[in-house]
């Protein structure tokens, strides 16, 4: 900013005055020139915009979100789909575990015992390991976060490694602890110490919702500690504690069910009444405060098909209902604010296909499957699956069942679905040729063990060979080693001697 006259007039007795004049005004116009967005006036009157730190604003309003988004899903269809397309996706049949020691031997004892203990991981006994995987997503989604608790058992209990899993909703979280402990602090139930690292859970016996819960929710808290819990969330800022993933909409949810009551109620008023019969004389319409039914009793309440009769009625006048105008515009926009809040395409939220094409639904699909896959192995995987295998190998090391309780691990998580699977299968054809990919990458893909979908096309090359079968490339023909003449396509339903070749010699 240039100095005006008066600058320069100051200068000639005070320069270094007039140089802090001159910063000033600088400075005072760079704070003029700031952000739209944190400008005051009229635009802007009633914008409240606290600047508390994200465990405060949770702790006041975390149990009330969980408690709308639960009452949502148990009631809001478009709130349960959801939550239903957000889980099938993160966990689909579940992430699967694969030892990857290096050792051959060693891996799979480690994997056929992890596969014997997954059937009774469940402490409740109902699930699986990745039935509780699904159980414990849609808790993290549904209700912001849940809680994981190691359960070690006896080995009297007849479990092939014992130790069980205890899925926990985050209302086992006592609340009401926060402050000062020692030389930690305590947030919402979590206590870490002077450094900050999570020392211990302060869980109640019971859930507080319960009846017998509630009676003593607020005396029987207890620390366990943080090693023995698996606390699986989305951290969006440095939180203690999560939030419903629908919380940014869940205005717009409770909005949506509002309206479409409103025009259920209105419908069904302006159907109650068929016709009304009038007096035939503009004095007789005036004396009317009285409505009858056809026997002449008194009309208290509207009844679908009514008629009504005023007094002296001679003329009749039909009903006609208005049309709702506007209704499957302003549906349409409202599920397109829920499904932006809760991260889901349009297109899986409402099942309505009618506006895509392969191209912009394959668009869609990409950048939601990429949001998914950041979730998987930034979120849900650090958080649950990898203690619950730090859990596993300790428990199976200290029950003499495997040399070491550090043994590696990698996961797979379920493949997604081809829009195209025959574009998608030259894909991955033309990535492992071009070095791109190995064979191993794109089986894990799919969602399977490399190690074990190998193995089990060596065993079928095998059983091959032992019978003397030889696959053309045609898969409907097989025929013997060494033969050059193929089965006779008269023989084979699925066989078109027309459009089919004849297949030329066979190669072992």
């Amino acid at each position: 900013m240039a100095a005006n006259w008066f600058d320069r007039a100051i200068a000639t007795v005070a320069p270094r005055a007039a140089a802090r004049r001159v910063l000033a005004r600088q400075a005072f116009e760079t704070l003029a020139r700031g952000y739209d967005g944190a400008a005051k006036g009229r635009r802007t009157e009633g914008w409240r915009a606290p600047g508390t730190s994200a465990d405060t604003e949770i702790g006041i309003a975390g149990a009330l979100l969980r408690d709308r988004m639960r009452d949502l899903v148990r009631n809001n269809p478009h709130a349960a789909k959801a939550v239903s397309v957000l889980v099938n996706n993160i966990v689909g049949a579940g992430i699967m575990p694969r030892a990857a020691s290096g050792d051959d031997k060693l891996d799979r004892t480690v994997d056929a015992l992890f596969a014997r203990w997954s059937e009774a991981a469940d402490a409740d006994g109902q699930l699986d390991f990745y039935g509780l995987q699904t159980l414990i997503c849609r808790e993290m989604v549904e209700a912001g976060e849940v809680l994981v608790r190691r359960r070690l058992r006896r080995a009297s209990d007849g479990l092939s490694v014992p130790l069980q899993l205890q899925v926990l909703e985050a209302d086992f979280l006592d609340a009401t602890k926060s402050g000062a402990i020692g030389a930690g602090r305590l947030v919402q139930g979590i206590e870490f110490d002077a450094i900050g690292k999570r020392r211990a859970y302060w869980l109640h016996a019971e859930h507080p919702g319960d009846a017998y819960g509630a009676l003593r929710a607020g005396a029987n808290s207890r620390p366990v500690p943080a090693t023995d819990i698996a606390h699986v969330y989305e951290k969006q800022r440095t939180q203690a504690r999560g939030v419903p993933w629908g919380a940014p909409v869940i205005r717009s949810l409770r909005d949506l069910d509002d309206y479409e009551v409103a025009e259920i109620v209105r419908k069904k008023t302006e159907a109650c009444v068929t016709a009304i019969v009038f007096g035939d004389d503009e004095a007789q319409q005036g004396i009317a405060p009285a409505v009858v039914d056809a026997d002449g009793n008194r009309v208290e309440q509207f009844e679908p098909g009514l008629i009504a009769y005023a007094r002296g009625g001679k003329d009749i006048r039909f009903n006609q209902p208005a049309a709702t105008g506007g209704y499957g515009e302003y549906k349409r926009a409202s599920l397109h604010t829920i499904s932006a809040g809760f991260r889901v395409p349009y297109e899986l939220l409402t099942g309505d296909l009618s506006q895509v094409n392969y191209s912009s639904i394959r668009a869609g699909l990409v950048e939601f499957r990429r949001m998914i896959d950041a979730v998987q192995w930034q979120l849900f995987i650090p958080m649950l699956c990898a203690p619950v295998w730090r859990w596993f190998t300790e428990a199976a090391w200290a029950a003499g069942r495997i040399p070491t309780p550090d043994v590696p691990v990698e996961w797979s998580p379920p493949k997604f679905e081809a829009v195209d699977p025959q574009k998608d299968a030259m894909a991955n054809l033309l990535s492992i040729r071009s070095g791109t990919m190995t064979l191993a990458e794109v089986i894990a893909q799919q969602g399977r063990n490399p190690d074990a979908v190998l193995a089990e096309i060596a065993a079928t090359n095998a059983k091959l060979d032992a019978l003397g079968l030889v696959l053309d490339s045609d898969p409907r023909r097989v025929t013997k080693t060494g033969s050059a003449q193929a089965s006779d396509p008269a023989n084979d339903p699925a066989a078109d001697p027309e459009t089919d070749p004849a297949p030329t010699d066979q190669q072992d």
